[in-house]
C-alpha cells in the first residue's frame, strides 16, 4: 500500500514551490555529480595515495556500491521519519564524509570516506524525489518539476569530469570533496526553512529492513573485492573463489530476506513483471558500460596522451553537450518510436561507440581519437536514460511505480560497480601482459584500453539485443490528469512499503 493517508493541503506559494524545487535539484545534482567527478583526479590521487592500478577503481566503486544498497532504504526512511528530516540528515552526512574524504591522508581513509558519502548519497536522492512529490500537484505542475530534477541528475553526472579537471589543477583533488561542504551546509539550513516538516510515523510502527539493506550491500562488495583483486590471486584461486562464494552467499540470504521481512525492501513479485525484468537488465548493461567509459577515457587522454586535469575535463564538454542534446530529445521520440526501441537504439549507440575506442593508438590524439567514439557513445547515453526508466515502469501496477523506479537507479549503479571491477580487470592484466622489459609504457596501457572497451561494447550490444528482442512492444504512458491532492506515497520513489 502507499505510506500514509491523501491529504488536501494548503498549496505553497510560488516563491516557496521554487526554493523547494531549487534545494532538490542542488542535493540531485551533488550526489549524481559525485559518482563522475573524482575520474579526472584519479591519476593524482594515485601518485598522492599510493593506489595500484586495479585498487584505484575502489575510490568510485566505493561510493557507487553503497549508494545502491542503501538507496532503497533511504527511501523507506524518507517515508518512516519524515522527508525533510530524512533530507537534512542525508546533506549533513554527505557534507562530513566529504571533509573527511578531503582530508584523507591513507587509501582506507579515503576509501571509507567515499563509502559513507554514498550512504549519505542514498539517504538523499530518494528524499528528493518525495519532496517534490509532494510539494507538487500531481499532472503537468508534478512533471515539469520531476523535468527540471531529472535534468539537474544528468547534468550532474556529465559534468562531472569537466569540474573535476578544473577543480584538481587549480585547487587540488582535495577540493572535488571540500566543495560538497558548503553546498551541503546550505542545502540543510535551506530545507529547514523552506521545506515543511512531515509526520513522522509512530516508532511502534516503523519496519525497516536493515538487514536485507546490508546483506545486499556486503554481498556485492564481497563479489566486487574477489574480482579486483584477480590480478593478484587468479581467477581460479581459493582466495578468489571463497571470497566470490562468501559474496554470492549474502546475495542469496537477500533473497531469503527479501521473501520473509514484513516489509521488504524490494518485494519479489514485482519480478514477475518480465518488462520490468528486462528493463533492468538493460539498464545493468547500461550503467556497466557506461561507467567504464568516462573512467577508461580519463586515464587514456592523462595517462597516455599526457593531458593535464583541466584539458582533461575541458576534452569532455562535447560529450557533455551529446548527452544533453540527445536527452533533450529521447522523450519526443520515445514517444514516436516507442521506448523500447529508443532504448535499443541507446544502446546499440554505446556499444558502437566503444568499439570506436577499441582503434584509440599510444600516439594517437584527441580529435583523432576520441572525440568521435566519445560523442557517439555519450548520445548513445542520453538517447538510453529516459527510455530505460519509461520502460521499467510500464509494467507495473502504479502503486508499485515508485518502487520501479528505485529499482532503476539500483540496477544502473550496481551494473556500473560490477561492470567497472569487471573491465578494470581485464585491462590490467592485458596491461600487464604487454609490458615490457622497462616496465609499463603508453603502448601496454592503451592495450589495456583496448580489451576493456571491447568488453563494455560487448556489455552494451547485449543490453540493445535484449531491448530489442523483449521492449520493443512496450507503450508510452499517456500523460495523467491532474488532481488536488497529493500522495506522500511517491516519498519514496525509492521506498518498497506498498
Amino acid at each position: 500500500m502507499l505510506l500514509g493517508s491523501l491529504q488536501v493541503q494548503s498549496p505553497p506559494t510560488p516563491l516557496r514551490k521554487g526554493w523547494i524545487l531549487g534545494l532538490a535539484c542542488l542535493a540531485q545534482f551533488m550526489v549524481i555529480l559525485d559518482v563522475s567527478v573524482v575520474n579526472i583526479a584519479l591519476p593524482s590521487i594515485r601518485s598522492d595515495l599510493g593506489f595500484s592500478a586495479v585498487d584505484l577503481q575502489w575510490i568510485v566503486n566505493a561510493y557507487t556500491l553503497t549508494f545502491a544498497g542503501f538507496l532503497l532504504l533511504g527511501g523507506r526512511a524518507a517515508d518512516l521519519l519524515g522527508r525533510q528530516q530524512v533530507f537534512v540528515a542525508g546533506l549533513v552526512l554527505f557534507a562530513a564524509a566529504s571533509l573527511v574524504g578531503g582530508l584523507s591522508s591513507s587509501q582506507g581513509m579515503l576509501v571509507a570516506a567515499r563509502a559513507v558519502q554514498g550512504i549519505g548519497g542514498a539517504v538523499v536522492a530518494p528524499a528528493t524525489l518525495a519532496i517534490i512529490a509532494t510539494t507538487f500537484a500531481e499532472g503537468q505542475d508534478r512533471n515539469r518539476a520531476l523535468a527540471y530534477w531529472g535534468a539537474m541528475g544528468a547534468v550532474g553526472g556529465s559534468t562531472g569530469n569537466l569540474l573535476g579537471g578544473l577543480i584538481t589543477e587549480l585547487l587540488g583533488w582535495q577540493w572535488i570533496l571540500f566543495i560538497n561542504i558548503p553546498v551541503g551546509v546550505f542545502g540543510a539550513l535551506g530545507a529547514l526553512r523552506f521545506i515543511p516538516r512531515s509526520t513522522v510515523t509512530p516508532a511502534s510502527e516503523r519496519h525497516f529492513d536493515v538487514t536485507g539493506a546490508l546483506t545486499v550491500t556486503a554481498g556485492l562488495m564481497l563479489l566486487t573485492f574477489a574480482i579486483v583483486r584477480t590480478d593478484v590471486n587468479g581467477w581460479g584461486s581459493p582466495e578468489t573463489l571463497l571470497v566470490a562464494a562468501a559474496g554470492l552467499a549474502l546475495l542469496v540470504i537477500f533473497v531469503f530476506v527479501e521473501r520473509h521481512a514484513r516489509r521488504p525492501l524490494v518485494p519479489l513479485r514485482i519480478f514477475r513483471s518480465r518488462t520490468l525484468t528486462a528493463a533492468n537488465t538493460v539498464v545493468f548493461t547500461l550503467g556497466a558500460s557506461a561507467f567504464a567509459m568516462w573512467y577508461f577515457v580519463s586515464l587514456y587522454l592523462q595517462q597516455v596522451l599526457g593531458f593535464s586535469p583541466i584539458q582533461a575535463g575541458l576534452s569532455f564538454l562535447p560529450m557533455t553537450g551529446a548527452i544533453i542534446c540527445s536527452s533533450t530529445f529521447a522523450g519526443r521520440l520515445a514517444a514516436r518510436l516507442g521506448p523500447g526501441r529508443l532504448l535499443a537504439v541507446g544502446m546499440t549507440f554505446i556499444g558502437i561507440g566503444m568499439l570506436l575506442m577499441t582503434r584509440i593508438s599510444p600516439t594517437g590524439s584527441y580529435a583523432g581519437d576520441v572525440l568521435v567514439p566519445g560523442v557517439i557513445t555519450t548520445t548513445g547515453i542520453g538517447l538510453a536514460f529516459v527510455p530505460a526508466t519509461i520502460t521499467a515502469v510500464a509494467g507495473v501496477a502504479r502503486s508499485d511505480s515508485g518502487l520501479a523506479g528505485g529499482l532503476v537507479n539500483t540496477a544502473r549503479q550496481v551494473g556500473g560497480s560490477l561492470g567497472l571491477a569487471v573491465l578494470a580487470t581485464v585491462a590490467t592484466e592485458r596491461t600487464n601482459a604487454l609490458a615490457g622489459p622497462g616496465g609499463i609504457d603508453a603502448a601496454a596501457l592503451t592495450g589495456g584500453f583496448h580489451r576493456a572497451f571491447l568488453v563494455g561494447a560487448f556489455i552494451a550490444l547485449a543490453g540493445a539485443a535484449i531491448a530489442a528482442a523483449l521492449l520493443v512492444r512496450v507503450p508510452h504512458p499517456r500523460a495523467e490528469p491532474q488532481r488536488t491532492t497529493t500522495e506522500p506515497a511517491v516519498g519514496a520513489a525509492v521506498s518498497s512499503e506498498r
